[in-house]
Formats: C-alpha cells, structure tokens, sequence
C-alpha cells in the first residue's frame, strides 16, 4: 500500500471571534504537496479571516497551524510566515506603484556589494526569475505602467524569491480578462509542477473545475466539507456554499405600481489610475413604486458601484437615468437628493454618521433647509419635531437627541441614518447592506421598516451580501456578477442556489430589463 505523504499545511480546530461575531468556529483545512486547493464560500463565510490568520496578519483564539512539518508559533508576523515559505498575494496588491518591478521583488531583501545595492546583479536576478515563469516584463520598468495581470506576475514572481512553498491566492482573477486568466492558470500549472501549492480563493467557480485540484467550503464560519474536484459538480459545489438555515422570514409581497426609475446602459471602465476599480457593463433595469428591487451578487461584482453612480456620488463613463420626468445623470448626491432620491451607505461609520456629532444633528443635516427660517436660520421647534417624530416612529433606543451617535448601538445607529433619508421623502431609496454588524432582533425592524416604506409608494433598493436578507424584503433580485447583470428574478420564485448560480458561474450579461 502506498504511503500518503504529510499535507504540507495543516489548519486543526481554528477559532476566532470579533466582538458580537464568531468569525470561525473549529475549521480545518489540510494543503497537500504541490497541490492547488480552493477555498470557498459565501461573503461573510470566513475565508478572509482564515488567510489571515495563515498569512501572520491576525492572531487565531484557538487552534493550531502545521507547516512543513513543524507548528507555527502562534505570535509569528507576517514576515516570519514569508521567511517560513507561506506568501499571501492579496486581492489589493501591495506593490510600490513608482518603484520597478526587480525592487519590488527583491524590496527588504535587496542583493548587497560592500554594503550597497548590487544594481546589475539584483536586475540580472529579477530577469532570470522572469523568464523562468515565462513573463516576458522588463524588470527595470515601473509597476504602475503595467497591466493588472502584470502585476499579479509581479507579486508571484516576489513569492519565488523569497523560496516559496505555498502561495496563498486571494480572487487572483477578480480583474483579469478570460485570455489573462488562462495565462495566470498556466502559470498556476507550472508552479504546481516544481512541486509549490496553491490556495486558491475564487467566487468564480468555473475556474475551480479548471485549475484545482482538491477544495475546502467553509459556511458561516466553520468547516462544511473538503474533497477532490474530479468528484464533484458546480451544483454540488454550491449546495454546499449555501446549506445552511434561513433566519429571516419572508415578507409578503406587494404590488408594484408605475415605474419610477428608468436606468439605461449605465457604463463605467476601469481607468488607469484605479486598476482596482469595478468596471460596469452597460447595466439597465426599472424600478417601480412601493416595491423593493434586491440587488444580489458577490464582493466585487458592482452593486455598491453601481449604486453610487445612481446617487451621484461616482461618475459613469456613459449611461442616462429617467427619474419622475427628470432625465440625465447626477453629477452630485446633492443633485440626486433634490431630485427625490437619497442613499443609506455601506459603512455607515465611515461613510454615514458623523460619530462625534449629536443624533439630532445626523437626523436633520440634509433636510436644514426644508426646516428653515426664512432660509436662514434652522427652526430649533421643527428640528426638534423632526427627530422626536423619526425616534417614535423607528423605536430608536436613545438617552436623548443631544448624545453623540457614536454611542449608540449599530443597530440604533442604522435607524437615525434610514430616519435622515426617511425625513428627505424620497420617491426613491437606496439602503447598501442595511443590517450589516447588527443583532438579529434590529434586523427584523429594519426589515419592517423598509416593508412600510415600500407600502406608502417609495421604490426601495437592497444592496445585501446575505442571499437570504435579500429573498426575505425583495419583491424582484437583480444579480450582479463582475459587472453585469445575469437575470432579474421574482424573489417569491428564487432560492439560494439558482442566485448562487447566477452570481458565481459564468453565464451571458443580462440585455434587457425585467
């Protein structure tokens, strides 16, 4: 009988939590030798957290890492992982954009000749390096003039000097063209050749059947299985990304009225100066009143984008929206508010509250004017109606209006910014992750709110990462997947698999609207 060697890597029992979040919960996971091994799962699964931990960037609570044989020191830094042979290429590159590509590859490590850099030797060594991968870049060049999938050859080509073992890969293809794909799976096949493994972290699933060998799914947080890709199925595949139990109930349906919304081949390329950028494929859909439109799809894949772009807050590079008669693009969130449309952010922290200023302030900013005194001076009586008004009507938990917002709990806080856009009276409402970071009582009232609002004629938008948050409040789900639209479907008809399928599997951009 033939003697399975040692994994090279060996995650037991991991554990990690944040405050109010279990993030992983006794994963495993187990790396062979010269191997490509996915891993996968939905946003919020716990991959992100797990390479973390693996790449020396976050310490674990509990459980050990294995590698090549010995135990990794549970305080090591990312450097010690590197100098052990285990180099994270990260989704955002970190690469110095004005340096050339040889000191980056060899930067902290640089080839020395009494005592200074040995220039020759170190651009000798790079091309070498280079050509061996078969990457025909010049490594006096500058990073920042090379293509996206340049740069990914770069952060390899960094990874071989630095003696690796095994290279984490995290959505190595998220901006990359079908033909730059095939050249990093190629390149992929030659590193597994010399015997270097491969994580390989990827919503695209399609590439798992064409370039991994074995996979691990992790779902909420834990271990759900691992197995050979040869035995499975796409299908089978994201079954297991999505099998777990549904926490939010379902709210019953309402009757769309006239459209209020006409969006129509919305672009925006991706530019020089933001490789990093989303590019959006001329995206078109209606949205009609009093229903709520879920927007469905993995990170990355545009919703946020897009919906900035609809607020103003981003440009499009082509594209016209309709809106009440109304017809052009918002240059400004200012413009877009005048015009009956108003945005409840992703990071409400970062993006939403002004934590230092009172909760009557956040409630009331943008509509000082509607509450104003000659149109100079803020009614304090109105003001403060406005936000006794909005703290009755959304239970929002508070000492009193005067209390910075930053004291409140997220969940507290996501009600007085719905209250802001709620007191603008909007014909349309835009809400980007709308329970993200809170308890699963809030999220009920959340949801309820957003149900009335939709019930008294505004057109709602849900952005949500959680598949089913976004069945549960939706009336119709638009899926996003790298840019377009793949379908627009009835909530009451769609279940998580055939959304998964949409978002992760490559299917034909969607060419009209629902």
């Amino acid at each position: 009988m033939t003697e399975v060697a040692p994994p090279l890597l060996e995650v037991r029992d991991m554990h990690k939590s944040f405050p109010g979040v279990r993030a992983l919960e006794g994963v495993r996971l187990s790396v062979r030798r010269g191997e490509v091994h996915a891993l996968l799962g939905e946003n919020g699964a716990g991959k992100s957290t797990l390479l973390k931990i693996l790449a020396g960037a976050q310490p674990t609570d509990a459980g050990e890492i294995w590698f090549d044989g010995q135990a990794l020191a549970a305080a090591d830094r990312p450097l010690d992982r590197q100098r052990a042979g285990l180099i994270t290429i990260y989704q955002e590159f970190n690469l110095l954009p004005d340096m050339s590509v040889a000191e980056n590859m060899y930067l902290g490590r640089e080839p020395l000749r009494r005592g200074l850099i040995d220039w020759p030797r170190m651009f000798a060594d790079a091309d070498a390096i280079l050509a061996d991968l078969g990457m025909t870049i010049d490594p006096r060049c500058e990073v920042r003039l090379l293509s996206v999938a340049q740069q990914q050859m770069v952060e390899i080509a960094r990874a071989m000097t630095q003696n690796a073992k095994l290279i984490v890969m995290d959505e190595p293809t998220a901006a990359l063209s079908a033909r730059e794909v095939d050249t990093l799976h190629r390149l992929i096949a030659g590193l597994k050749a010399r015997g270097i493994s491969i994580i390989y972290v990827t919503h695209r699933l399609e590439e798992v059947k064409a370039c991994c060998d074995r996979f691990t799914v992790l779902r909420d947080g834990r271990f759900v299985a691992d197995g050979n890709v040869a035995d499975v199925e796409i299908g089978d595949i994201i079954r297991l990304m999505v099998g777990r139990n549904v926490e939010f109930l379902r709210l019953p349906r309402r009757p769309a009225g006239d459209i209020v919304l006409r969006v129509r081949d919305v672009v925006r390329r991706r530019h020089p100066t933001d490789i990093h950028a989303v590019t959006l494929n001329n995206l078109s859909l209606d949205l009609h009143a009093g229903e709520i439109l879920g927007l469905a799809g993995l990170v990355g894949a545009g919703r946020t984008e897009f919906a900035r772009i609809l607020f103003g807050a981003d440009k499009a590079d082509g594209g016209i929206l309709y809106l009440d008669g109304w017809t052009g693009r918002f240059r400004s969130p200012g413009q877009a508010i005048g015009a009956g449309l108003a945005l409840v952010p992703e990071d409400r922290k970062q993006q939403g509250c002004f934590l230092d200023q009172s909760i009557r302030h956040n409630m009331s900013l943008p509509s000082l004017s509607r509450i104003a005194k000659w149109g100079l001076f803020v009614d304090e009586r109105a003001e403060h109606a406005l936000v006794d008004h909005y703290a009755r009507a959304l239970r929002i938990k508070m000492p009193n209006a005067e209390v910075a917002i930053g004291t409140l709990s997220g969940g507290n806080q996501q009600k007085v910014l719905l209250a802001r856009c709620m007191a603008l009276r909007p014909r349309v409402l835009i809400v980007d992750e709308p329970t993200r970071g809170i308890d699963v009582g809030a999220k009920g009232e959340v949801h309820q709110l957003l149900a009335d609002l939709a019930g008294e004629g505004v057109a709602v938008v849900v952005i949500s990462s959680e598949l089913p948050e976004v069945m549960a409040v939706s009336d119709r789900i638009a899926v996003f997947r790298e840019g377009s639209l793949t379908g627009i479907v009835e909530a009451v008809e769609a279940d998580e698999a055939q959304l998964m399928h949409l978002m992760a599997v490559e299917t034909a951009p969607l060419a009209a609207t629902a």
